[in-house]
């Protein structure tokens, strides 16, 4: 430029503005510069806030109810991190996920995550300032409540010795009706009684018909109504859990009977419970006219056996491939009767972890529970009845290991007694709400 040029701008008043202006341009830079950096945090912040609700939700669908809750958080915070890290201008993205479940009484599981994460989001304009970035936080929380589909397999007890006279009153009924018996407290139930099982009965009847004309009600009866009542529980708390519940109903005596296969119709379950009936044998000592087996009419390792129906459980969620929870409910006296070939008749309670005799060891209790499978027992008490030559001879030995010994069967928490006289109905009510409320989401 010309010195005269320059001389003459410098004299010019009108030249300090563009010199102000450029001077005050710099701070509207700057702070325009600030409020780029500020929304591109506020998105940024919007984005990774979108992945914390993603991550929190996928805990509680039911893929991720399927998830005992530490694994649930593991695939949270890999989503978490994998998303995250495709949100551009961002690091140091920190997330903090915990999930916490809880189980209610009635098996309701509760469960709540809450995801949080801090990172920064890195300053175009505000970095010529030597700011580098600016912190972004937020919080994600969820909860969700869920109760497992179960399936129940209703074993019940059907032998004779269930025919015993319900409550005390009863039993003392039927020995003063029976002394020329020498006082029978059990209503057997005989197609062709022998004269010395029937003696003194009106017309020459069994004593299950005698019971029935006394009006004594026989524990058999107890379990009827009680399970009958049971399934109508189920109807009603899959309704309040929003669950599933399907049923199966089994007896066992002289051998397995099957009353009702499983199924999720419980009006119908519930219906089949009429059928459920105690062992008619032909005589003392004898199943049929042709095969007198010594009352070996409590098969109790066959019913067993026969629980290798029940499948391994899943988890009992709605998730896709995923499977009910299985519980086998259990209702005995406890006492076995059976006839080992080559043996001969054995008398023995099972006890939870082995049935012995004669060199012979069986354990059906521990590895359904090792499958996963939870076993709820009810337990008849089997109450001592010294005036029966049966139970003084065969059963009095052990009747006192009995309740051990089915309580050894049972999953923790899940065994109940009933006593002479107690109410079985409920009994089998108050295990059940146990069953359910220990359902879990693993095993």
């Amino acid at each position: 430029m010309p010195p005269s040029l320059l001389a003459r701008f410098i004299r010019d008043a009108r030249g300090t503005v563009a010199i102000i202006f450029a001077l005050a341009s710099l701070p509207i830079i700057g702070v325009l510069g600030m409020s780029l950096d500020y929304t591109f945090a506020g998105r940024r912040q919007t984005q990774l806030r979108a992945i914390a609700d993603a991550a929190a939700l996928m805990t509680t669908s039911p893929s991720g109810m399927a998830l005992q809750s530490t694994a649930a958080q593991a695939a949270a915070v890999t989503m978490f991190n994998a998303q995250a890290g495709i949100v551009r201008g961002t690091s140091g993205t920190i997330p903090s996920i915990t999930v916490s479940d809880t189980t209610s009484a009635n098996g309701t599981i509760n469960r709540v995550t809450t995801v949080q994460f801090s990172s920064n989001s890195l300053n175009a304009f505000a970095n010529l300032l030597k700011m580098k970035s600016m912190p972004i936080s937020g919080t994600s929380s969820v909860s969700s409540s869920t109760a497992p589909n179960i399936d129940f397999y209703l074993l019940l007890d059907t032998s004779p010795s269930m025919g015993i006279a319900a409550n005390q009153n009863d039993i003392n009924t039927m020995v003063a009706h029976t002394q020329q018996q020498g006082g029978c407290a059990f209503a057997c139930h005989e197609t062709n009684p022998t004269q010395s099982d029937v003696a003194g009965n009106p017309g020459g009847e069994d004593n299950y018909a005698l019971a029935r004309q006394l009006g004594v009600t026989l524990r058999i009866d107890l379990v009827q109504q009680a399970t009958s009542n049971l399934i109508q529980t189920a109807a009603n708390t899959e309704v309040s859990n929003k669950a599933v519940y399907r049923v199966a109903t089994y007896t066992f005596d002289q051998s397995f009977n099957t009353i009702t296969n499983l199924t999720a119709n419980l009006a119908s379950a519930k219906s089949d419970t009429s059928k459920i009936q105690m062992l008619q044998v032909y005589s003392n000592g004898c199943l049929t006219a042709t095969n007198c087996n010594n009352d070996t009419d409590t098969q109790f390792d066959q019913a067993m056996v026969n629980s290798a129906y029940i499948p391994n459980p899943g988890k009992g969620t709605n998730a896709s491939g995923d499977t009910p929870q299985e519980v086998l409910f259990i209702v005995t006296d406890g006492l076995i009767d059976e006839q080992y070939p080559g043996y001969g008749s054995q008398n023995m309670t099972y006890n939870g972890r082995t049935i012995t005799t004669v060199g012979h060891q069986y354990d059906y209790c521990t590895p359904l529970k090792n499958r996963g499978i939870r076993i709820a027992v009810l337990y008849t008490t089997y109450n001592p009845l010294p005036t029966n030559g049966f139970y003084n001879q065969y059963v009095a030995p052990f009747q006192p290991t009995i309740s051990t010994a089915m309580q050894n069967c049972a999953s923790p928490g899940l065994f109940f007694q009933v006593d002479t006289g107690g109410d079985i109905n409920a009994a089998m009510q108050a295990l059940f709400v146990k069953a359910v409320g220990t359902a879990h989401l693993t095993r």
